[in-house]
């Protein structure tokens, strides 16, 4: 009796652990020493064929191409000053003659974009001069290790090496991206850092369920708020926290993606509790999975944003002293039209400007001051003073995705028969350009592509269609707001890699699982296989006027298929 009755009163058994997952993690979790070493492999075999591609004549043209004419030297000038100076008229032409010495004012510079992409290019200066070599070179290993990081993170969301590496063989055969990793412009660094970054938050998402199952914390719960203590250190959080800080600190447009990455991690959190039986999860995710994301996003990007200011922070007291009072400063209301001016206040300053000099923690206070107070004047610049420019080369955001009006960095016209090689007919010439222009058939299969991952994540509801889609989203939609300043395509590299995933995954859905061979199966790697070599003989196609090549104009006008093109 005593017997039974222990065995009726005694706690019940615990749920049956559900069995190991058998899908994309568990494959990823299941891979040997030799098969890591081979996936990594694979990955740096594609790295190396892009940064071959990238260092080809890299110091060509020998001048500076487009915006080079401001941050490379915005660049040689923190790395020999600690800020930007400004610099006297002919400066470009000093530069080109070898002279970096009587270059420089002794004033400051009003500089509109964050300062890590101009330190990146002032490495390459610092180990390789101030030519078009060295404020490049930075950019070139950017580009280099964005095809290393996509395909990671191709691998991790598909499971596959193969598609994985199909992914960055597709971003190393995008024009744009080609271009702009030889070139010293900011976007390369931003997408790099914004990649980077996705991959971080992906890379956490795993960990974060690899880690419950093995603490058998995975099992479903009736009460409580699920399991807490176990997800509160997330190292690959506060890596992407710190690759957001990076990409924020190079133009402001990352903060965008970052919102969604944080929110994408409370909602990935909610579904993994809602899972194990809690109630309220999305709610209860909030608290206990929103609040260290945000800390491990926001606070820690913040952190290293300001840092990345150092060297203005050190010489803040240059700044108040030139810029204080600059029509930013003074601005109070915009114009009623382009042709008026706008309404401002002749006598605002800095209130940092007109304070004594404080000393200790009062001195990095006022100078956080004053840096905050020169933010406000950029975002004046972008803003406002901006809206009633134009440019020839900018283009609406709306025809981004299909590549609506390309940039122009370069170009060498009238090159006579005879000269540079040119073999052209003696009633015609040759030239030579640089166009930022991405890889027409990679960008229009990625609009379809886009749509495609659309429907299959309502359809199969797998996030992982949704984070191409929401990512691409998050980096286009915001320059719809700002269309009536100049804008240009090449902003549309940070979309690129979330175009590239959905043709990925969407290349993945095509062919299906498994190893064997079926009718849909071959259908589907024709189909990939098919559309990856329609990329690479694009690509060949319009090598030349990527990388300054010399053509007739009979073989340029080939390439130019468009007359907004030109």
């Amino acid at each position: 009796m005593t017997s039974t009755l222990s065995q009726e009163t005694a706690a019940p058994a615990p749920p049956p652990r559900p069995p190991a997952p058998r899908g994309r993690r568990a494959l990823l979790a299941a891979r040997t020493g030799r098969q890591r070493a081979a996936d990594w492999g694979a990955a740096l075999a594609v790295t190396a064929l892009a940064l071959l591609l990238r260092l080809y004549h890299l110091g060509r043209p020998d001048d500076f191409a487009f915006d080079e004419t401001y941050y490379a030297k915005d660049a040689w000038s923190l790395l020999n000053f600690g800020y930007v100076r400004d610099h006297k008229q002919n400066a470009d032409q000093l530069i080109l003659d070898g002279r970096v010495d009587d270059v420089w004012t002794d004033g400051p510079s009003m500089i509109v974009h964050p300062e890590v992409g101009k330190w990146l290019i002032a490495a390459g200066e610092w180990a390789f001069g101030m030519d078009p070599f060295g404020w490049r070179i930075s950019a070139v290993v950017a580009g280099s290790l964005m095809v290393l990081a996509m395909c990671r993170l191709a691998r991790r969301l598909t499971g596959s090496t193969l598609l994985g590496c199909v992914a960055g063989l597709l971003l190393c055969l995008d024009g744009m991206q080609l271009v702009l990793s030889r070139l010293g412009l900011l976007d390369i660094f931003l997408a790099l850092f914004l990649l980077v970054a996705v991959a971080c938050v992906v890379a956490d998402r795993d960990a974060a369920r690899t880690r419950l199952e093995r603490r058998g914390l995975d099992v479903p719960v009736t009460r409580g708020w699920g399991p807490v203590r176990a997800l509160l250190w997330r190292p690959w959080l506060l890596a992407a926290g710190v690759a957001f800080g990076l990409a924020v600190g190079t133009k402001w447009t990352a903060l965008y993606p970052m919102a969604l990455l944080g929110v994408l991690v409370w909602l990935w959190g909610a579904a993994l509790r809602r899972g194990l039986g809690v109630r309220w999860a999305t709610l209860r995710s909030a608290v206990v999975d929103g609040l260290p994301a945000f800390a491990y996003l926001v606070l820690v990007a913040s952190v290293v944003y300001v840092a990345s200011w150092t060297g203005w922070l050190m010489n803040a007291a240059e700044y108040e002293e030139s810029l204080s009072s600059t029509q930013y400063t003074q601005y109070v209301a915009p114009a009623a039209d382009c042709d008026s001016e706008p309404e401002s206040d002749p006598d605002a300053r800095w209130a940092t400007a007109t304070e004594p000099d404080a000393s200790g923690l009062g001195e990095v206070t006022q100078s956080l001051r004053s840096l905050a107070i020169y933010h406000r004047d950029v975002y004046v610049f972008h803003t406002q003073f901006l809206d009633c420019s134009d440019h020839t080369y900018e283009s609406s955001p709306w025809g981004w995705p299909l590549l609506g009006r390309p940039v122009g960095v370069d170009a060498q016209l009238d090159i006579k028969p005879g000269e540079q090689g040119c073999d052209a007919a003696p009633d015609s010439d040759c030239l030579r350009q640089v166009l930022i222009l991405g890889t027409p058939v990679l960008w229009w299969g990625g609009a379809v592509a886009l749509l495609a991952s659309a429907a299959l994540w309502v359809g199969r509801r797998d996030w992982r269609y949704g984070l191409p889609v929401l990512g691409a989203l998050s980096t286009w939609l915001p320059w719809l707001a700002n269309s009536d300043r100049p804008i240009f395509l090449f902003y549309a590299v940070a979309m690129l890699p979330f175009t590239v995933l959905a043709l990925t995954m969407v290349m993945g859905a095509l062919i299906g699982p498994g190893r064997g061979s079926s009718p849909r199966r071959t259908a589907g790697v024709v189909v990939a296989g098919s559309f990856v070599l329609l990329v690479l003989v694009n690509f060949a196609w319009f090598w030349p006027i990527w990388t300054d090549g010399l053509l007739t104009n009979s073989e340029w006008l080939d390439r130019i298929w468009f007359s907004r093109w030109i």
